[in-house]
């Protein structure tokens, strides 16, 4: 099971993300009073879909000795009705025939971030132990 632990810092909204080794850092932008020093919550949420779906498909293309040589993917998010939704256009480099790009389209649903967000998912938030 993945663990994350996210931390408050001096600054007002600025948090510190500890994945493993590694460090990010997540905040708001100046115009609602944040310091700017990092990626909107929102803005981490889509780039993890982006680089799960990019990863899914060269490992993907990898295994099939497919020539996908580059993956752009640029999401935004928006709303219909009171549905969030979220577009992901995939920019796919490399002599690919038009078969193996329809594939890579269907296989890019099946990233693990992809199933989490789009399954039912239940989320307990608690009160840790001081």
């Amino acid at each position: 099971m993945d663990a994350v632990k996210v931390s408050s810092t001096d600054a007002r909204y600025t948090q510190n993300i500890h994945i493993r080794q590694f460090e990010l850092v997540a905040d708001e932008p100046v115009d609602v009073d944040g310091n700017d020093a990092g990626p909107k919550p929102t803005e981490l949420l889509l780039g993890s879909l982006g680089a799960c779906k990019a990863i899914t498909l060269k490992m993907y293309a990898g295994r099939k000795g497919w020539p996908l040589e580059r993956v752009d993917v640029e999401l935004t998010e928006g709303k219909a009705g009171d549905r969030l939704q979220i577009e992901a256009a995939l920019h796919l480099e490399g002599e690919l025939s038009d078969e193996q790009k329809q594939r890579l389209l269907v296989i890019a649903d099946k990233c693990p971030i992809h199933k989490m967000l789009s399954a039912n998912v239940d989320i307990h938030t608690v009160l840790a132990d001081a």
